[in-house]
C-alpha cells in the first residue's frame, strides 16, 4: 500500500453508522469537484471543513519564505484530512492542490461535531489519522534533519512502496519536493541508485529490485 492510500479511508471513518445515518451525513456533507492543477484551501483560508477525497489525488505542501515548495503528502481516493482544525489547528501555512480531477466532500466542524456527540467512535478514528499523520511527520524531520539526499530519497522510496515494489505516478520534481531538494539533485541519486541495480526507473513509474540494499543505503 503506498503512501497516498495508507491513511484511514472514509468507509474506516464511518463504518460504525448505520445506514439512516449515512444518509444523514450525506444530506449535511457538499459535493464538489476540483480540477486538476486547482489549489483549492490556502493557509489563509478561514473556514473550518473536513475533507473527504471520494475520487482523485489531492498533494498538501507548504511553501518557505524562500519560496521553496515543500511536499507534506500525497492522498489519494478514500483519504481525509483537514482533521487537525477539529483540535483546535488549522492546516497551518499548508497548501492543498488537486493532481488529477477530484471529487471532494466536505463537512462542516459544526456537523462534524453534531456526529461525534451521537457516534463518540468517530472521533476516535479521526485522532487515529492524526496520530498516524504526526508519526509520519516526526520521521520525516527526523530524515531531514539527520539524513543526506540518498538516505531520504531512498527511505521515501521504501515508504512510498509499502510493501510492494512499484511507485506510480511520481515524477522526479515531485519526489524532490517531498524530501527537500532540487530536481537535478533528486535525478542523480536516483541514477546512482539505479547504477548500483537497487531500482529500475520507467516513465512515472519507479520498481525497487533490491529492498535490503536500498533499507542499507535509508539507514546510512
Amino acid at each position: 500500500m503506498d503512501e497516498s492510500t495508507r491513511h484511514l479511508s472514509t468507509k474506516d471513518l464511518f463504518q460504525d453508522l448505520s445506514d439512516k445515518e449515512r444518509e444523514e451525513l450525506d444530506r449535511i456533507s457538499t459535493v464538489t469537484t476540483v480540477r486538476k492543477g486547482k489549489v483549492f484551501y490556502r493557509p489563509d483560508e478561514a473556514g473550518e471543513v473536513l475533507f473527504l477525497l471520494k475520487e482523485g489525488q489531492v498533494q498538501l505542501y507548504r511553501i518557505s519564505p524562500e519560496g521553496k515548495k515543500l511536499v507534506i503528502t500525497t492522498l489519494g481516493r478514500g483519504s481525509l484530512f483537514g482533521e487537525m482544525a477539529l483540535l483546535g489547528q488549522r492546516m497551518h501555512n499548508t497548501f492543498a492542490e488537486a493532481l488529477t480531477d477530484c471529487t471532494i466532500c466536505l463537512l462542516s466542524r459544526a456537523d462534524l461535531e453534531r456526529l461525534i456527540l451521537q457516534r463518540p467512535q468517530v472521533a476516535l478514528r479521526i485522532l487515529e489519522v492524526t496520530g498516524r499523520r504526526l508519526r509520519e511527520a516526526e520521521a520525516r524531520l527526523e530524515d531531514l534533519a539527520f539524513k543526506g539526499i540518498p538516505a531520504r530519497l531512498a527511505s521515501l522510496l521504501l515508504r512510498l512502496a509499502g510493501d510492494g515494489n512499484q511507485i506510480l505516478g511520481m515524477t522526479h520534481q515531485d519526489l524532490a519536493e517531498m524530501v527537500g531538494t532540487y530536481r537535478e539533485t533528486a535525478t542523480q541519486v536516483l541514477n546512482e541508485l539505479k547504477s548500483r541495480g537497487l531500482i529500475e526507473i520507467g516513465r512515472k513509474r519507479i520498481t525497487i529490485l533490491d529492498r535490503e540494499g536500498l533499507l542499507e543505503v535509508a539507514e546510512s
